[in-house]
């Protein structure tokens, strides 16, 4: 089963694990960047919390895996997202860039699309249900 991960899911699957069997997690380059930048310039809010409560020497790990993402963990092709999220863009006009990558990546992998309590109140949960992609809510520890 192929899984999107948005940008909270993914801190969370690299500090602890989230994996379930069979489940072959994917996330998206607008969240990766989100993660990565949360990891190294702690800019706050929900995204950050996790690096917040790690010992200094657990930090450093952290950032190290944030920078370095998992072979396991996968990143769509651009060239195959890209005309997805023009053809989305058509049918959801005032959809943000981060949304239309996350839609195409679920529609160009068949995947569901895990999101935190946080993306979960956005429009994004809409969007998924009107393109009929599955999704749910993954509650990090």
């Amino acid at each position: 089963m192929n899984v999107v991960l948005d940008d909270r899911l993914l801190i969370e699957e690299l500090l602890v694990g989230i994996r379930r069997p069979g489940a072959q997690l994917h996330t998206t380059a607008y969240w990766y960047y989100r993660a990565c930048r949360t990891a190294i310039l702690g800019a706050g809010g929900h995204l950050s919390g996790p690096f917040r409560e790690l010992q200094p020497h657990e930090q450093v790990r952290a950032i190290g895996a944030m920078l370095e993402l998992p072979e396991e963990i996968g990143l769509p092709d651009t060239r195959q997202l890209v005309p997805l999220m023009v053809e989305i863009a058509g049918r959801y006009p005032k959809l943000n860039l981060l949304n239309l990558e996350a839609v195409a990546a679920a529609r160009a992998l068949a995947a569901t699309m895990w999101l935190s309590p946080e993306a979960a109140n956005g429009v994004l949960p809409a969007v998924l249900d009107d393109e009929l992609l599955a999704w749910e809510i993954v509650i990090p520890h």
